[in-house]
């Protein structure tokens, strides 16, 4: 399936659906295309045939340069934070993993693209950055979600000095799972896009609420609602009855999605 848009593409198929920022050389995000990778998202979540969501920009300049400087403006970053902050929230709520492709620069809200994705490959001719400090801007998702999900002073230190690093030391940092030679990006993608399309979706969709459940709450409090998603909702579902099945009779499940 094709849907048109004016600043992204959007497809999907065999079970993937594509998203890439369409805005050449830099694939700046202004409002418009916000709001267009908002529709493709809810579009993608409400999909069924989907089971994996990948994010990439066009070209192999960038990824994405960030949110464009004119919407930073105090006259306009009311609305542009609004829209930029439900992209976020529509990406966290989204029921299927996603998969950040990086194939070029990723700075600004290009990076924070990059963390709020589950997974993410990059190219090692990619660079990240969060440079809003130059700007006498601060990067709001950077600020509540990097500090959880790289090393705190690298954060500190990424956010304060708005300096860029390299796709082999995201990868060092935990920013990016892999980082791989430009012409390996599309087959690294679709070797990864492939082991989570073996999985059962309803099993990665109860996987992931887990997750972000327990992301912002202490141990004790995480454990007991991974507990009430196992009991009360996983261990009901055909899929997960299946898995057990099929280790115990040593053959390969049939995931039915449910």
């Amino acid at each position: 399936m094709n849907s048109v848009f004016k600043n992204i593409l959007y497809e999907t198929s065999d079970g993937v659906a594509r998203i890439t920022i369409n805005r050449p050389p830099l694939n700046v995000l202004n409002t418009e295309t916000t709001e267009e990778m908002v529709r493709a998202l809810e579009s993608a979540n409400e999909d069924d045939t989907v089971m994996v969501v990948v994010i990439t920009g066009s070209g192999d300049r960038a990824f994405c340069a960030g949110v464009d400087i004119k919407d930073h403006l105090p006259e306009k970053i009311d609305k542009t934070l609004g829209l930029f902050h439900k992209l976020f929230h529509v990406l966290a709520d989204l029921q299927k993993p996603t998969v950040a492709v990086v194939n070029g620069f990723a700075l600004g809200g290009g990076c924070e693209l990059v963390i709020a994705c589950d997974l993410a490959i990059a190219s090692e001719t990619a660079q990240f950055g969060q440079p809003e400090i130059k700007v006498g801007a601060i990067p709001t998702v950077a600020a509540a979600l990097l500090p959880k999900l790289i090393w705190r002073k690298k954060a500190f230190e990424l956010m304060f000095t708005g300096d860029s690093i390299s796709a082999r030391e995201a990868q060092q940092i935990g920013l990016v799972n892999r980082a791989v030679p430009p012409d390996k990006l599309v087959d690294a993608t679709n070797e990864l896009v492939s082991k989570l399309k073996e999985m059962s979706p309803v099993v990665l969709k109860l996987l992931r609420q887990a997750v972000y459940q327990g992301l912002h709450l202490d141990f004790k409090q995480a454990l007991d609602e991974v507990t009430n998603i196992y009991l009360n909702r996983l261990i009901r579902t055909e899929d997960a009855v299946e898995g057990l099945k099929a280790f115990l009779e040593k053959r390969k499940p049939v995931w039915k999605g449910k």
